[in-house]
């Protein structure tokens, strides 16, 4: 049976949870929590884009204390997303969108894209494009919050991605494969996906997904930040308050911008 390659983010909602266990989202629901309220007097309108299957916003929409979407451009992680939103008896609003192409005119306090998502744009061009459509959703008092990967990040994760293993509840079998191209800054996981019987002895079905990133330096995203009319509030290292700088492995920029659309 020859697997087939899929795009990235289908046949993986089935196993991102699983993928994603050892994340701590109510710790790092926690940290955006006060990361906002130490930038932004009152916030309440929070927009997560890039969701994924919700539990960052989830976790969020659990402290009682904001009106919380999230929207992703995977309609399968969304799917995902409101099963796990109705089963919580959460009030989160989930629906599809393209982060390169924000369609709605709605604005909010705080606008989110986190766990590296910005390491899907490829180019500088790309994350121009979408600081700019981000201004959809602006106020000039709303904060941009969104963090990225350092290569020394990518460095260090290699060593524990690379021939991750797991079966899920829900009868898939997944095999990840993670390499670090150090010339080109590419990180790729690479995963088979099996898709078993009922009783888990039988591989029904077998797709693969590609996932590459571009791994960005500090002073890459700072020189692209310069060239909008975003200003820098902070930096922080990983899910600390302290300073970012060129070591960090996990960056997390706060960004405001007075010139809204």
């Amino acid at each position: 049976m020859a697997p087939t390659l899929k795009p990235a983010y289908t046949k993986l909602a089935n196993i991102y949870d699983a993928v994603m266990s050892d994340v701590d989202y109510d710790l790092w629901a926690d940290y955006i929590d006060a990361l906002m309220l130490k930038h932004h007097p009152e916030p309440q309108r929070v927009m997560e884009l890039a969701c994924g299957t919700g539990s960052l916003a989830l976790s969020l929409d659990e402290l009682e204390c904001y009106d919380i979407s999230g929207t992703d451009r995977s309609p399968q992680m969304i799917a995902r997303a409101r099963q796990k939103n109705e089963a919580r008896m959460c009030k989160v609003d989930f629906s599809v969108m393209n982060f390169l192409d924000i369609s709605t005119r709605k604005t909010y306090d705080v606008v989110l894209c986190i766990f590296d998502s910005i390491n899907y744009l490829h180019s500088p061009k790309q994350i121009l494009t979408f600081l700019e459509e981000c201004k959809k959703l602006l106020t000039p008092q709303s904060l941009l919050i969104f963090d990225f990967t350092t290569p020394a990040n990518s460095v260090e994760a290699i060593t524990y991605l690379h021939n991750e293993r797991g079966t899920t509840e829900n009868n898939f079998r997944f095999h990840r494969s993670s390499t670090y191209n150090k010339e080109q800054h590419i990180h790729n996981n690479r995963f088979l996906i099996q898709q078993l019987s009922a009783d888990g002895q039988t591989v029904e079905a077998e797709y693969i997904e590609n996932h590459e990133q571009k791994i960005y330096t500090l002073d890459q995203i700072l020189d692209i930040i310069d060239q909008t009319e975003y200003q820098l509030i902070t930096k922080y290292d990983g899910f600390e308050f302290e300073e970012a700088d060129s070591e960090s492995l996990r960056i997390t920029m706060v960004l405001q911008c007075s010139t809204t659309q």
